[in-house]
């Protein structure tokens, strides 16, 4: 009876390494495979793909910019998407700011768990900028932020215009949370001189960045007090881009910061393994 059990085990693992549901041990991982992508080709921003968010609430950091939806702000041109931060009075709903400038994000229109996102872009200087590519969750299954986790694709402050950072939020709600992650520091220049590539890879059991096709980093621990290993980075999230000014992090800008300033992008590219 054991024998038989055996053998019944090991035809349906070869039935599974068959039909693609199983890697045999030491094998290749499977393929990345582009599911989703945005080129930036059209004539204006697709809003099947993106929406573009208003606010003035300082994104949790004190942050100075009033997001708009307007074309000074976000647009597509040259086959680019232009996010521009601006210094200039705006008023909205009761709301008034001293800098304008754009977040837009795929929530509700697309989402995806486990993945690799890759963006291209060229990005501002300058004390007080803080552009960001990242990923929050569709729903907060394991709590508030951050309980249920939030991934920094890539964030640079102006003011180390040389230097990206990397970072998991996890653990429990605010202000108990934690962070983890490692900066990259450009070898010669700047990023905002030339256009670089900023790539995650996220798996169950590791989540790895890059730039320009080099490893910057891997991460393999984190937790979340809603749920156990590898909660909280086991959910569907969608992807964020954003310029901020100013904020706990950047500070705000000073008197040798030029206004207008551009985060560049030139495309947009997600990937999952092949099942």
């Amino acid at each position: 009876m054991a024998r038989l059990a055996r053998m019944c085990f090991q035809t349906f693992v070869t039935l599974l390494l068959a039909l693609g549901f199983m890697k045999a041990a030491g094998a290749e991982p499977l393929p990345w495979k582009l599911v989703w992508a945005d080129e930036f080709d059209g004539p204006k921003l697709d809003y099947s793909k993106w929406a573009v968010e208003e606010n003035a609430h300082g994104g949790g950091n004190g942050e100075l910019q009033f997001f708009v939806e307007r074309p000074e702000n976000v647009r597509v041109e040259n086959g680019q998407l232009v996010i521009e931060a601006r210094k200039e009075s705006f008023s909205l709903s009761g709301q008034t700011r001293q800098f304008t400038s754009a977040r837009i994000r795929t929530k509700h229109r697309a989402d995806w768990k486990y993945c690799r996102v890759e963006v291209r872009a060229k990005l501002p200087t300058g004390r007080g900028l803080w552009p960001a590519i990242w990923m929050l969750p569709t729903e907060n299954k394991y709590g508030g932020w951050a309980a249920s986790g939030e991934i920094d694709i890539m964030e640079l402050v102006g003011h180390e215009p040389n230097t990206v950072h990397g970072t998991l939020h996890y653990g429990s709600k605010w202000p108990k949370n934690l962070h983890t992650g490692q900066p990259f520091v450009l070898a010669k220049g700047t990023f905002a001189e030339d256009y670089h590539v900023f790539a995650m890879e996220w798996e169950p059991d590791a989540i790895r960045w890059y730039v320009d096709g080099v490893l910057t980093q891997t991460q393999t621990k984190w937790h979340s007090d809603g749920g156990p290993f590898p909660a909280p980075f086991d959910q569907p999230f969608y992807l964020i881009l954003n310029l901020s000014v100013g904020g706990q992090w950047p500070g705000p800008p000073d008197a040798k910061t030029v206004f207008p300033q551009r985060m560049l992008v030139d495309y947009v590219r997600v990937y999952q393994r092949t099942p």
